[in-house]
């Protein structure tokens, strides 16, 4: 599906609102790139196709297994891999970072770790860089591998998630003597670090993003239909 805005970000914004998904779990192509043009004129918009892909990819991972024509790769394996590769194309980079490094977060996950004097750079305005980079990432080690990724870039996942862990107390503590909850409107990544937070802190309760009329985004926490 085609989505397109004034920046990367204003159509990453869309998609993920439109498939109601992190950035992680879609598959983004870049058509055309923004520009400004000249005095106005001839100004191009950001154009992107984005595809739901994760259940298609996990599905076809699935049935090739069953047929045993797929290697199974030992995560720890698929770390040094990863390390090895990403180090290699950081090195043919302008960026001035260390060694990036790669570990196993859970069973199911890795994590490449990037820190260095420009390491900052590589997060970008609202987080796009990082999300494209996280994008890059996953598409690269799930559909390769079947492994999920998370990326930590200058500490930046880490102090988004402890600053929206604090914004979210009073939410939590009102699912928990009420039983639902509406948050107030976040910006850029941190409604993204809101719903993970919730749907880990509540796997029982339906946890979703919302839009208001405008176009502000908020987390309702609400127990499922079934429930």
């Amino acid at each position: 599906m085609i989505f397109e805005g004034k920046t990367l970000e204003e159509a990453y914004e869309k998609a993920i609102a439109y498939f109601n998904k992190s950035i992680s779990e879609l598959e983004v192509e870049t058509i055309q790139l923004p520009s400004k043009g000249f005095l106005g004129l001839f100004s191009k918009k950001a154009i992107i196709n984005v595809e739901d892909n994760i259940q298609k990819e996990t599905q076809k991972i699935e049935e090739i297994k069953e047929n045993d024509e797929i290697k199974e790769y030992d995560i720890n394996e698929v770390v040094e891999i990863a390390k090895k590769e990403i180090n290699e194309l950081f090195d043919l980079s302008c960026f001035n970072i260390d060694k990036v490094d790669v570990k196993v977060y859970d069973e199911e996950t890795i994590i490449f770790i990037i820190n260095g004097e420009d390491a900052a750079l590589l997060i970008g305005k609202e987080g796009y860089r990082y999300n494209a980079l996280l994008t890059m990432l996953f598409n690269w080690i799930f559909q390769k591998y079947g492994y999920k990724v998370k990326l930590e870039i200058a500490e930046f996942l880490l102090k988004q998630e402890e600053m929206m862990r604090k914004l979210l107390e009073p939410c939590i503590r009102e699912i928990e003597e009420k039983g639902r909850c509406k948050t107030h409107s976040f910006d850029g990544v941190l409604i993204y670090l809101a719903v993970e937070i919730l749907r880990k802190e509540f796997p029982d309760k339906y946890v979703a993003i919302k839009e208001n009329r405008d176009g502000s985004k908020y987390v309702i926490i609400n127990r499922f239909l079934n429930g």
